[in-house]
């Protein structure tokens, strides 16, 4: 295995103990158990698993029930919903195959099969559903739109926090939360505005979660937006398999990356990394539920 291949190596463990409030597990290599013992090893004790569509959410909630260390979110992603209306495949998104249009039919029976996993006491989070104008033309948004509203119907319907997926999107999805009204716990994960943008979801009470992409050289008005995110609520997130901080950019990402990210943005915020921690272990378990 060459070294940009190779998982990179655990960092120092963090003294106060954290969440991942987002992570993939299921697309991760080696079992849910390496992974988790691996997370605790550096204090990394707590992750939220978050599904991108029906099978996912499914196995989402089965691991969750199965290891108290781990939350379920379950939701069909933005990308998702295109893909079942259209039978577009969306060139977005792992483990993904062309399949035929489904129309909204299709797309209503899919949101009530979410909607019935997030009854489930292990599912604390409805999710990651927003807007993503990256992957998805034109033709596709009236059908991400759709499913964002129906999926804050059912967050709020069932308690549950709802996590935000924006890409290239953030007006709009601004626009739509005003429009159906948040939930009371909202979380934009792997925050991706300015600082402008942070002052307004802080204004709204929106929880932003930083990932590894906050370390790269390139993320200076990322790192604005942290350090102008009121502490109360900011989060620290992998999105593993995915955004692997520097110095390990490129080399696949897991939870017991997080303290690299976290001593990074503590680093941003002008704290000691313990009191960081402690913020951010408070802030996961308000937003979450937990």
């Amino acid at each position: 295995m060459s070294s940009k291949s190779a998982p990179p190596p655990l960092p120092e463990p963090l003294r106060v103990p954290v969440a991942d409030s987002h992570t993939h597990l299921d697309m991760q290599e080696g079992t849910v158990e390496e992974a988790l013992a691996r997370a605790a090893a550096v204090g990394v004790t707590t992750v939220v698993q978050v599904g991108c569509d029906i099978e996912g959410s499914r196995w989402a909630a089965r691991t969750a029930a199965a290891h108290p260390g781990v939350h379920a979110a379950v939701a069909l992603h933005p990308n998702e919903a295109p893909r079942i209306v259209l039978g577009d495949p969306g060139n977005g998104g792992p483990r993904r195959a062309v399949r035929p249009p489904g129309g909204d039919a299709a797309l209503d029976a899919a949101l009530a099969e979410i909607d019935a996993l997030a009854a489930l006491p292990e599912v604390k989070a409805v999710g990651e559903t927003g807007l993503d104008y990256f992957r998805t033309g034109e033709d596709g948004v009236a059908a991400q739109e759709r499913s964002f509203r129906a999926h804050i119907e059912i967050a709020k319907r069932h308690g549950k926090a709802l996590v935000i997926h924006d890409r290239d999107a953030h007006a709009d999805v601004l626009r739509v939360l005003a429009e159906e009204g948040a939930p009371e716990r909202t979380v934009f994960h792997c925050y991706s505005g300015d600082a402008d943008m942070a002052k307004v979801c802080a204004a709204a009470g929106y929880y932003m979660s930083f990932a590894g992409n906050v370390t790269f050289k390139n993320a200076q008005p990322l790192r604005d937006a942290l350090a102008a995110a009121p502490r109360e609520l900011i989060l620290v997130e992998t999105d593993a398999p995915f955004l692997t901080p520097a110095p390990y950019r490129g080399r696949p990402n897991a939870p017991y990356l997080i303290p690299v990210t976290l001593r990074a943005m503590a680093a941003v915020k002008g704290l000691d990394e313990d009191t960081l921690a402690a913020a951010v272990a408070a802030n996961t378990a308000a937003a979450f539920g937990y």
